[in-house]
């Protein structure tokens, strides 16, 4: 299997609905990530058992490439695949969402997998465990989180992709690489020209490691360093910066302290403004 690291194009996006209007963000966002790569798009609901589903529930493919001025209204299946797009629905019935969604990925591994998130904190997060974090440990590649109640990188109404300034944290362990890697590729498959990227290290400037970053016409870059909380450091910066997207390289929980306050990714996940792309580094 490849890793994140070695993917240099976004093959196939996977992206679970609840059928709610809130998972409308995360479902414009895997749907314009497919389109613009030519990549599969595949669309997954897990279902009670006495639950009815209809395919006609699924998020309309074929009604939002219409909104997008990209379709005809009234156009067929046909017509989506002369886009490069190919779209499919997949019904399951589980009483553990989290638990059909997760055994899928991992058998899959889709290049990236878009998650709509609640953002949960405190007693509430205990209480309702994120089923977004949950999958995303399952992912060995690129997975992007969209909070509801943001507008995002991709406007659902038009499809317009708004991408100029990334945030990317990085460190020696896990290693920045993997983030920027996949920050220039998720920005590359979007068709953006002039991108702006902050890579912010949460510590002595030298101690900041080396990472490479590739020469695009258009595309800028700058370091920062800071010394403190790590979270808040990347938070602030995030809103000072007024950033598009924050992308982290994660290795997942690796200590007891870790498992009582969620990584560091998942902290900047339950906070932050905008969406956020996570890369497991191995």
């Amino acid at each position: 299997m490849l890793g994140p690291m070695k993917l240099n194009r976004i093959a196939s996006v996977f992206h679970p609905t609840d059928f709610s209007r809130g998972d409308e963000g995360a479902f414009a966002h895997a749907l314009r990530i497919a389109l613009s790569g030519e990549a599969i798009l595949a669309l997954m609901h897990v279902g009670d058992a006495d639950e009815e589903m209809h395919w006609s529930d699924f998020p309309s493919v074929r009604g939002m490439l219409a909104a997008w001025g990209v379709l005809p209204h009234g156009a067929s299946s046909v017509d989506v695949a002369r886009t490069g797009l190919k779209a499919e629905k997949i019904r399951r019935r589980d009483r553990d969402a989290a638990e059909a969604i997760c055994h899928h990925v991992e058998a899959g591994q889709p290049s990236l997998v878009v998650l709509s998130t609640h953002q949960r904190r405190g007693i509430s997060r205990w209480l309702h465990p994120s089923a977004s974090e949950r999958i995303a440990r399952a992912h060995d590649g690129m997975t992007l989180f969209v909070p509801r109640r943001v507008l995002g990188l991709v406007h659902a109404n038009t499809g317009v992709v708004r991408l100029a300034r990334v945030l990317v944290p990085v460190d020696t362990h896990p290693s920045g690489q993997a983030a920027v890697d996949a920050a220039v590729l998720l920005a590359r498959t979007l068709r953006c020209v002039e991108v702006h990227f902050i890579l912010l290290h949460v510590g002595r400037e030298e101690d900041m490691p080396s990472v490479h970053f590739p020469a695009a016409d258009g595309w800028t870059h700058e370091t920062r360093a800071w010394s403190g909380p790590v979270v808040d450091h990347i938070l602030e910066t995030a809103e000072a910066c007024d950033v598009d997207l924050i992308a982290m390289a994660t290795r997942g929980h690796h200590g007891f302290l870790d498992a009582l306050l969620g990584s560091t990714t998942e902290q900047v996940l339950r906070a932050c403004r905008c969406p956020l792309l996570a890369v497991t580094a191995r």
